[in-house]
């Protein structure tokens, strides 16, 4: 039976690990907060200290962490997975992060007989407890070829977007798309609240029309009830839109709507909302005045 290593269990990790683990492959789990791994563990994976212990005597290895920083750490580093995994095996990196860094986790990889792929995700919380996510793959088509069977158990739209690196272009412009989506989404929800409508009736009304789209259908419910729980950080989607936005000027774009959503998104940081879910995006919104100092808007 394959054996797996997992590095990374926050909240889409441990869903996503989980279904590696139901289709019957052995696991050994790593995350900095050995705690999280106790539901993995229960499942019957081994428990271990180190990234590059997760990755010693394993056929694939995935990691899905919170930063570039963490990728280069928990893959390069000293007790780093490629310290552990054997030559012919596998290396999936499922975080967003910069395609400079999976260029440069690429050709260590090669140099040391593994194949890797840089393989960030779309679905957030929903799509990963209900394996739906949608995959974006750079790296060699013998790398993508080994990942499959693995990406099958997670995700429902697996594409090969080119060699390594393009996984993280292609995030790239799916984060650019939702934060633009998300501003309009919570500008018509906050509307509709003023105007005296049912939000919840406004979403079944619009989300099957042309204005329908993932957000409203399902973060919209979740705006109606207050409930800012985290599907996917908001500390992780202000990373996001700055790597975005680093990466656009690199390529000498100018995206006033990015530069405007990365601006709302770190005032919320700073506001302390970073913990909670992109759908809180709302607070900014509603509230203007105490955010249009750093955001400029209002």
């Amino acid at each position: 039976m394959p054996r797996f290593g997992w590095i990374g269990v926050g909240v889409m990790g441990r869903h996503m690990a989980a279904h590696l683990l139901a289709a019957g492959h052995e696991a050994q789990v790593f995350s900095r907060t050995a705690a999280k791994c106790q539901p993995l563990v229960e499942r019957g994976a081994r428990l271990v200290g180190s990234p590059q212990a997760a990755a010693e005597g394993c056929d694939a290895v995935f990691t899905m962490v919170g930063t570039p920083d963490d990728v280069e750490s928990v893959i390069l580093g000293p007790d780093g997975v490629l310290a552990g995994l054997k030559p012919g095996a596998l290396l999936v990196d499922f975080t967003t992060s910069t395609p400079s860094l999976a260029l440069h986790v690429a050709a260590w990889s090669a140099a040391q007989g593994v194949m890797s792929l840089d393989a960030p995700v779309s679905g957030g919380d929903v799509g990963a407890k209900a394996a739906t996510l949608s995959i974006m793959c750079g790296g060699s088509d013998e790398a993508f070829s080994a990942a499959r069977p693995w990406l099958e158990l997670l995700g429902k739209n697996i594409v090969h977007m080119g060699g390594p690196g393009a996984g993280q272009h292609t995030k790239m412009c799916n984060q650019i798309l939702i934060c633009s989506n998300m501003i309009g989404m919570t500008e018509s929800l906050v509307y509709a609240r003023r105007a005296g409508l049912d939000v919840e009736a406004v979403i079944k009304a619009i989300g099957a029309g042309a204005a329908g789209s993932w957000a409203v259908n399902n973060l919209g419910p979740r705006v109606a009830r207050r409930d800012f729980a985290p599907g996917f950080m908001i500390e992780h989607m202000a990373k996001d839109l700055g790597i975005a936005l680093a990466e656009s000027e690199r390529l000498g774009l100018r995206l006033p709507g990015l530069t405007l959503a990365r601006r709302l998104y770190d005032a919320l940081l700073r506001h302390g909302h970073g913990k909670e879910g992109t759908q809180a995006l709302v607070l900014a919104i509603e509230d203007a005045a105490r955010y249009d100092d750093e955001a400029e808007i209002g």
